[in-house]
């Protein structure tokens, strides 16, 4: 699975109008008319005020130069990185790191901004940024926020992340000496970037089971990980859940339309709440 498959994943499912392919992607997802794309509004601005004011922003080296990173938890916690969703550090995936600084005995969590401040406020953005990213750079990011992490409280560190940060997250496991644990959702990174065959720490992976981005965190993509993880002498969980779509976990009110704008309307609470207490049990295991 090479970089132009996560590119032609999302470029199908979510620039085309209804047609076959798209219907046959999105599986039981329907959509009704062309992708209605979200526009920034005073309540996205006041939902990202209040996430703000959660984090320390902080600068981290990473060769010669500096890469911002937002930071919430205890100073002595275990850490855990937070790789951002294709739309970059938005408040989706603040409020994740918020929640996972709260989960089991308490954790540090770090987003380090692999877009450096750019965000996608429409499919067409978070597109063209995911297009733009260098991946190998952004591994580089990853490991100066271990380091950054390790230097500043945090005996052990994990990583984590969502769409393309789930990718980011497995690939973490296989190229960032340091890390301790990966959980990383719905994502499989490329195989020109990592082989998960090589992985170095265990992982405990998430899917929906009508997650459509074929090759990338679909199911076909899940069970080929897990098969690859069964040859990396680490160990390792494959959870997949069952009338989920892909971005399972966004249940902001926001982060709901903003899938069902998108073609995914399913809802289940029970699968996300699920998914966190895995999460607690697993990075609470392997960081304490």
């Amino acid at each position: 699975m090479g970089m132009e498959v996560i590119r032609r994943a999302s470029r199908t499912i979510f620039t085309s109008s209804p047609s076959t392919t798209t219907r046959t992607l999105l599986g039981s997802c329907r959509t009704s008319g062309p992708v209605r794309t979200p526009s920034p509004s005073r309540n996205r601005l006041q939902i990202r005020s209040m996430a703000d004011s959660a984090f320390k922003k902080v600068q981290i080296q990473r060769d010669d130069a500096t890469l911002d990173a937002y930071v919430v938890g205890k100073e002595d916690a275990p850490g855990i990185v937070v790789l951002q969703e294709w739309w970059g550090v938005d408040y989706e995936i603040k409020n994740h790191a918020v929640k996972i600084s709260q989960l089991g005995p308490g954790f540090k969590a770090l987003i380090p901004d692999l877009y450096r401040g750019k965000v996608g406020l429409d499919v067409a953005e978070a597109q063209h940024l995911m297009d733009g990213l260098d991946w190998q750079g952004a591994v580089k990011d990853i490991q100066a926020s271990v380091n950054w992490l390790k230097a500043n409280g945090s005996k052990k560190v994990g990583v984590t992340g969502y769409c393309m940060g789930g990718a980011l997250s497995i690939a973490s496991a296989v190229l960032v000496p340091g890390i301790d644990a990966a959980v990383p959702f719905y994502g499989v990174p490329p195989s020109e970037l990592a082989d998960p065959a090589q992985a170095k720490a265990p992982i405990q992976a998430h899917f929906g089971e009508l997650d459509s981005f074929v090759g990338f965190s679909d199911v076909t993509a899940a069970k080929a990980l897990e098969e690859k993880l069964k040859t990396s002498g680490v160990l390792y969980e494959v959870h997949i859940y069952p009338g989920c779509a892909h971005a399972f976990m966004n249940r902001s009110n926001e982060g709901i339309e903003r899938r069902k704008s998108m073609g995914m309307s399913d809802e289940d609470q029970a699968a996300v709440d699920l998914a966190w207490s895995r999460f607690s049990s697993w990075m609470t295991h392997y960081l304490s």
